[in-house]
């Protein structure tokens, strides 16, 4: 139910008008509608001190959340936290709640030149080596942002505004970035891809430190470590030589690649001619089958004529054997009666021999001595006639 207290609608219309009361009895009265118009007058008055009140304090009913930002509005009533985090108008009730508002854009936090110069630029970092040489990084940026999801914690560790910008990083940032840089080598530090591993982990550790505080690392930037001169110069040697070694070796894997194209040729021409030759082989030895059964057929033509002919001969020759052997037979059988008739006529056909031996021999008779009256004569020369007595002698 309303009451004469309550607010008036403010759309523009009238209430509707409320009977007039008798005034009692013993003394002045206000009428009715001044009293009305005292006590919404008064009531208008005292809101329009509390809004211009809420506004001049920051404490104002409404506020316009950019893309780029989060708010936190906490009612102190009740006090619950709530977290905007979509672009657009809040409106809630001043001096009851109250919003504040974060920058959720990525910020970047610089170490760089020899000072301090801010919360979020100071002087360059540098590290220890483990084998106890030093480096640093003439330029190391880190960007960050808070989370968005945890807006409201970072109201309560850090305070309004910007105040998480102030202290977080720098507190954490140098010492882990020299704890994990610090676990290698200058020399190992030199190979880029050591220090990416290096600042992978300290990105890593620091989200976990950060976390709780409601602030994320989105990346950390590191350039080339510096050193020392004459170490530089170490190191643009090696690099150097380490160039030169990878050229050797690119140099040695075209080379072993280009063995193997060539192995690859040979094989496929060695290939290709194994081919050929079986080809080759093949007709050669369809070729020699067929020499062969024509040599074969050859030679067996060659046989049948030649057994043929051998058979033929044969024949001949034991013909004529069988003749020489009738005329051998014959003339063994003269011979037998030759010597039958020498046995039998012996000193005459002896005579005869002789005989015929002497008319055949020229005599030549010599003097041993030149005398007119020779006494003897000798005979110069045996004659036929002479052996022939003396051997039957």
């Amino acid at each position: 139910m309303s009451s004469p207290n309550d607010f008036p609608d403010l759309g523009g219309r009238k209430p509707p008008p409320t009977p007039r009361r008798q005034a009692p009895q013993g003394g002045p009265q206000l009428p009715d509608f001044p009293k009305r118009a005292i006590v919404i007058g008064g009531m208008i008055v005292v809101l329009l001190l509390v809004v211009v009140g809420a506004f001049i304090t920051g404490k104002g009913g409404i506020i316009e959340v950019k893309d780029t930002e989060v708010a936190v509005v906490v009612n102190y009533l009740t006090g619950s936290e709530e977290i905007i985090n979509q672009p657009g108008f809040t409106i809630f009730f001043p001096l009851v709640s109250q919003a504040f508002v974060f920058d959720k854009s990525p910020n970047k936090f610089m170490m760089e030149g020899e000072r301090d110069i801010d919360a979020n630029h100071v002087s360059k970092l540098t590290v220890r080596a483990n084998d106890g040489s030093n480096f640093w990084f003439e330029t190391l940026e880190i960007q960050y942002r808070i989370i968005p999801g945890k807006a409201d914690i970072v109201l309560h560790d850090s305070g309004p505004g910007e105040a998480f910008k102030e202290n977080w990083i720098r507190a954490f940032a140098r010492s882990v970035l020299r704890d994990e840089f610090g676990r290698y080598s200058a020399e190992e530090v030199a190979d880029p891809s050591t220090y990416n591993i290096a600042t992978q982990a300290a990105q890593d550790r620091l989200n976990v430190m950060l976390d709780p505080h409601g602030i994320s690392i989105i990346q950390i930037i590191t350039p080339k470590p510096k050193f020392v001169e004459r170490y530089e110069r170490a190191i643009e040697d090696r690099k150097v030589a380490n160039q030169e070694v990878e050229k050797l070796k690119a140099k040695a894997q075209q080379l072993k690649r280009e063995r193997e194209r060539r192995l690859a040729n040979i094989d496929r021409d060695k290939a290709t001619d194994y081919e050929q030759l079986l080809g080759t082989l093949e007709a050669n030895r369809i070729s020699a089958e067929k020499d062969a059964v024509r040599t074969m057929k050859d030679a067996d033509a060659y046989n049948i004529e030649i057994s043929a002919s051998g058979r033929s001969k044969e024949k001949r020759l034991t013909q004529e054997a069988r003749g020489l052997e009738q005329q051998a037979r014959k003339e063994a059988e003269g011979l037998v009666a030759k010597v039958e008739a020498l046995a039998a006529r012996g000193d005459i056909l002896v005579r005869e021999a002789l005989a015929e031996q002497l008319s055949r021999i020229r005599f030549e008779i010599v003097p041993y001595r030149r005398d007119p009256a020779p006494t003897r004569v000798e005979l110069l020369g045996q004659s036929p006639l002479q052996g022939a007595l003396e051997g039957n002698r």
